[in-house]
Protein backbone atom coordinates (compact mmCIF):
# COMPACT_ATOMS: atom_id res chain seq x y z
CA UNK A 1 0.00 0.00 0.00
CA UNK A 2 1.56 3.26 -1.13
CA UNK A 3 1.54 5.57 1.36
CA UNK A 4 0.43 9.48 0.23
CA UNK A 5 2.94 11.42 2.14
CA UNK A 6 1.94 14.51 0.76
CA UNK A 7 -1.71 14.44 2.61
CA UNK A 8 -0.39 13.68 5.43
CA UNK A 9 1.60 16.60 5.44
CA UNK A 10 -1.09 18.57 4.47
CA UNK A 11 -3.40 17.54 7.43
CA UNK A 12 -0.53 17.87 9.57
CA UNK A 13 -0.33 21.36 8.22
CA UNK A 14 -3.50 21.89 9.29
CA UNK A 15 -3.58 20.61 12.63
CA UNK A 16 -0.43 22.69 13.06
CA UNK A 17 -2.44 26.06 12.05
CA UNK A 18 -5.29 25.33 14.32
CA UNK A 19 -3.30 24.45 17.22
CA UNK A 20 -1.55 28.06 16.53
CA UNK A 21 -4.79 29.97 16.29
CA UNK A 22 -6.30 28.37 18.93
CA UNK A 23 -3.04 28.45 21.59
CA UNK A 24 -2.96 33.02 20.07
CA UNK A 25 -6.79 33.02 20.89
CA UNK A 26 -6.55 32.00 24.41
CA UNK A 27 -3.18 33.88 24.74
CA UNK A 28 -5.19 36.82 23.75
CA UNK A 29 -8.34 36.00 25.67
CA UNK A 30 -6.67 36.20 28.88
CA UNK A 31 -4.61 39.09 27.86
CA UNK A 32 -5.72 42.18 29.87
CA UNK A 33 -7.02 45.12 28.81
CA UNK A 34 -4.16 47.89 27.49
CA UNK A 35 -5.72 50.77 27.23
CA UNK A 36 -9.04 52.89 27.64
CA UNK A 37 -9.75 55.78 25.35
CA UNK A 38 -12.92 57.72 25.89
CA UNK A 39 -14.21 59.50 22.78
CA UNK A 40 -17.12 62.34 22.87
CA UNK A 41 -18.64 62.41 18.98
CA UNK A 42 -20.53 65.20 19.58
CA UNK A 43 -20.09 69.14 20.29
CA UNK A 44 -16.54 70.51 22.26
CA UNK A 45 -18.97 71.06 25.60
CA UNK A 46 -18.56 68.52 28.06
CA UNK A 47 -20.87 67.77 30.43
CA UNK A 48 -19.71 64.83 31.90
CA UNK A 49 -15.79 63.94 32.11
CA UNK A 50 -13.44 61.20 30.81
CA UNK A 51 -12.76 60.31 34.04
CA UNK A 52 -16.65 60.32 35.49
CA UNK A 53 -16.68 57.57 31.87
CA UNK A 54 -13.94 55.81 33.18
CA UNK A 55 -16.00 55.24 36.75
CA UNK A 56 -18.50 54.05 34.72
CA UNK A 57 -16.33 51.01 33.05
CA UNK A 58 -15.78 49.16 36.09
CA UNK A 59 -16.70 45.88 35.73
CA UNK A 60 -17.62 43.36 38.54
CA UNK A 61 -15.68 46.19 41.19
CA UNK A 62 -12.45 46.09 38.85
CA UNK A 63 -11.24 48.17 36.36
CA UNK A 64 -11.63 47.69 32.48
CA UNK A 65 -7.83 47.70 32.25
CA UNK A 66 -7.82 44.60 35.29
CA UNK A 67 -10.35 42.39 33.01
CA UNK A 68 -9.42 39.92 30.52
CA UNK A 69 -10.18 40.61 27.35
CA UNK A 70 -12.09 37.15 26.84
CA UNK A 71 -14.69 37.71 29.94
CA UNK A 72 -14.81 41.95 29.24
CA UNK A 73 -18.45 42.64 28.82
CA UNK A 74 -18.82 44.89 25.88
CA UNK A 75 -22.71 45.19 26.07
CA UNK A 76 -22.70 45.86 29.95
CA UNK A 77 -20.58 48.74 29.28
CA UNK A 78 -22.43 50.10 27.20
CA UNK A 79 -25.26 49.64 29.32
CA UNK A 80 -23.56 51.47 32.72
CA UNK A 81 -22.55 54.39 30.36
CA UNK A 82 -26.58 54.85 28.70
CA UNK A 83 -27.59 54.84 32.39
CA UNK A 84 -26.03 58.24 33.21
CA UNK A 85 -28.53 61.00 32.49
CA UNK A 86 -25.46 63.24 30.79
CA UNK A 87 -25.22 60.32 27.85
CA UNK A 88 -27.31 60.06 24.83
CA UNK A 89 -25.62 57.33 23.50
CA UNK A 90 -22.21 55.55 23.67
CA UNK A 91 -20.66 52.44 21.64
CA UNK A 92 -18.02 50.72 23.56
CA UNK A 93 -15.78 48.10 21.25
CA UNK A 94 -12.13 46.45 21.48
CA UNK A 95 -9.85 47.72 18.55
CA UNK A 96 -7.20 45.33 16.95
CA UNK A 97 -4.36 46.87 19.44
CA UNK A 98 -5.96 45.79 21.89
CA UNK A 99 -7.77 49.08 23.77
CA UNK A 100 -11.30 48.90 24.82
CA UNK A 101 -12.46 52.39 23.25
CA UNK A 102 -15.75 53.97 23.99
CA UNK A 103 -17.40 56.23 21.57
CA UNK A 104 -19.89 58.63 24.14
CA UNK A 105 -22.68 61.66 22.45
CA UNK A 106 -23.78 63.66 25.26
CA UNK A 107 -27.24 64.75 25.01
CA UNK A 108 -27.44 68.59 23.79
CA UNK A 109 -29.55 70.99 26.37
CA UNK A 110 -31.38 73.37 24.78
CA UNK A 111 -32.97 75.24 27.52
CA UNK A 112 -32.18 75.41 31.42
CA UNK A 113 -35.48 75.11 34.23
CA UNK A 114 -35.11 77.87 37.26
CA UNK A 115 -37.62 77.20 39.68
CA UNK A 116 -38.19 75.43 43.24
CA UNK A 117 -34.87 72.78 41.48
CA UNK A 118 -32.59 73.60 38.32
CA UNK A 119 -32.69 71.41 35.50
CA UNK A 120 -31.95 71.16 31.87
CA UNK A 121 -34.36 70.45 28.93
CA UNK A 122 -32.34 68.36 26.53
CA UNK A 123 -33.51 68.07 22.50
CA UNK A 124 -35.75 65.19 23.19
CA UNK A 125 -37.55 66.79 25.10
CA UNK A 126 -35.88 64.71 28.60
CA UNK A 127 -34.85 66.13 31.78
CA UNK A 128 -31.22 66.44 32.63
CA UNK A 129 -29.20 67.18 35.84
CA UNK A 130 -27.13 70.34 35.44
CA UNK A 131 -23.35 69.49 35.10
CA UNK A 132 -20.22 71.00 37.48
CA UNK A 133 -17.79 70.78 34.41
CA UNK A 134 -20.27 73.32 32.09
CA UNK A 135 -22.77 75.74 32.31
CA UNK A 136 -24.81 75.69 28.69
CA UNK A 137 -26.26 78.99 27.28
CA UNK A 138 -29.56 78.30 27.14
CA UNK A 139 -32.35 80.40 27.77
CA UNK A 140 -33.76 80.24 31.52
CA UNK A 141 -37.22 78.48 32.20
CA UNK A 142 -39.01 80.24 34.72
CA UNK A 143 -42.94 80.41 36.29
CA UNK A 144 -44.82 77.31 36.87
CA UNK A 145 -43.15 74.50 34.91
CA UNK A 146 -43.70 71.00 36.27
CA UNK A 147 -40.87 68.31 35.79
CA UNK A 148 -43.74 65.81 34.81
CA UNK A 149 -45.07 68.20 32.29
CA UNK A 150 -42.27 69.70 29.91
CA UNK A 151 -43.85 69.89 26.45
CA UNK A 152 -45.08 73.34 26.15
CA UNK A 153 -41.63 74.68 27.25
CA UNK A 154 -40.04 72.16 25.11
CA UNK A 155 -41.82 73.01 22.07
CA UNK A 156 -41.11 76.53 22.27
CA UNK A 157 -37.33 75.99 23.58
CA UNK A 158 -36.57 74.22 20.28
CA UNK A 159 -38.30 76.88 18.06
CA UNK A 160 -35.39 79.02 19.73
CA UNK A 161 -32.44 76.63 19.48
CA UNK A 162 -33.37 76.26 15.78
CA UNK A 163 -34.07 79.47 14.84
CA UNK A 164 -30.90 81.60 14.37
CA UNK A 165 -32.97 85.53 15.10
CA UNK A 166 -34.80 83.64 18.41
CA UNK A 167 -31.49 82.03 19.51
CA UNK A 168 -29.55 85.46 19.30
CA UNK A 169 -31.94 87.19 21.31
CA UNK A 170 -34.11 85.30 23.29
CA UNK A 171 -32.77 84.77 26.98
CA UNK A 172 -35.85 83.70 29.23
CA UNK A 173 -39.20 81.56 29.05
CA UNK A 174 -41.70 82.41 31.19
CA UNK A 175 -44.94 80.79 31.49
CA UNK A 176 -47.56 81.07 33.41
CA UNK A 177 -50.36 78.99 35.26
CA UNK A 178 -52.16 79.07 31.98
CA UNK A 179 -49.38 77.46 29.95
CA UNK A 180 -49.44 81.41 28.27
CA UNK A 181 -45.53 82.13 27.43
CA UNK A 182 -43.72 84.97 27.68
CA UNK A 183 -40.18 85.81 26.23
CA UNK A 184 -37.64 87.94 27.56
CA UNK A 185 -34.54 89.60 24.89
CA UNK A 186 -30.64 89.75 25.56
CA UNK A 187 -30.76 93.24 24.69
CA UNK A 188 -34.24 95.16 23.82
CA UNK A 189 -35.87 96.06 27.28
CA UNK A 190 -39.58 94.39 26.12
CA UNK A 191 -41.24 91.23 26.60
CA UNK A 192 -42.91 89.42 23.93
CA UNK A 193 -46.45 87.71 24.82
CA UNK A 194 -46.87 84.37 22.68
CA UNK A 195 -49.75 83.06 24.50
CA UNK A 196 -50.61 79.66 23.73
CA UNK A 197 -48.38 77.85 21.04
CA UNK A 198 -51.03 77.28 18.61
CA UNK A 199 -50.03 79.10 14.95
CA UNK A 200 -46.35 79.57 16.70
CA UNK A 201 -44.90 80.19 13.25
CA UNK A 202 -47.03 82.89 12.48
CA UNK A 203 -46.13 84.29 15.25
CA UNK A 204 -42.76 84.12 14.89
CA UNK A 205 -42.82 85.39 11.59
CA UNK A 206 -44.86 88.32 12.92
CA UNK A 207 -42.61 89.37 15.12
CA UNK A 208 -39.79 89.24 12.96
CA UNK A 209 -41.58 91.41 10.44
CA UNK A 210 -42.13 93.73 13.54
CA UNK A 211 -38.28 93.69 14.61
CA UNK A 212 -37.02 94.39 11.20
CA UNK A 213 -39.40 97.80 10.54
CA UNK A 214 -39.17 99.28 14.14
CA UNK A 215 -35.34 98.62 13.58
CA UNK A 216 -35.62 100.62 10.15
CA UNK A 217 -37.29 103.42 11.88
CA UNK A 218 -35.30 103.40 15.14
CA UNK A 219 -38.10 102.84 17.70
CA UNK A 220 -37.15 99.72 19.30
CA UNK A 221 -36.71 101.11 22.33
CA UNK A 222 -39.98 102.71 22.40
CA UNK A 223 -41.85 100.01 23.83
CA UNK A 224 -42.25 97.72 26.40
CA UNK A 225 -44.46 94.44 25.79
CA UNK A 226 -45.01 93.36 22.25
CA UNK A 227 -47.98 90.81 22.08
CA UNK A 228 -48.03 88.28 19.29
CA UNK A 229 -50.95 86.55 20.51
CA UNK A 230 -53.61 87.62 18.12
CA UNK A 231 -52.93 86.20 14.45
CA UNK A 232 -52.34 88.84 12.10
CA UNK A 233 -51.71 91.73 13.84
CA UNK A 234 -48.83 92.77 16.39
CA UNK A 235 -49.83 94.74 19.76
CA UNK A 236 -47.21 97.07 21.03
CA UNK A 237 -47.45 98.87 24.70
CA UNK A 238 -45.32 102.04 24.92
CA UNK A 239 -42.99 103.15 27.56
Amino acid sequence: MQVNWNYIKGVTLLLFVIFLYAFSSHKNGIRKVAHVDVNFTSENNVYITRASVNKLLIQNNEEVTNVPKEILDLNGLETALKSNPMIKTAEVYLTVNGEVRADVEQRRPIARVATNTSFYIDEEGLLMPLSVNHTARVPLVTGKVSKNDLSNVHHIAKIIHEDAFLKKHIIEIIQDQNKNITLKTRILDFEIFIGQLENLEKKINNLKAFYQKAKKDKTLGNYKKVNLQFENQVVCTKQ
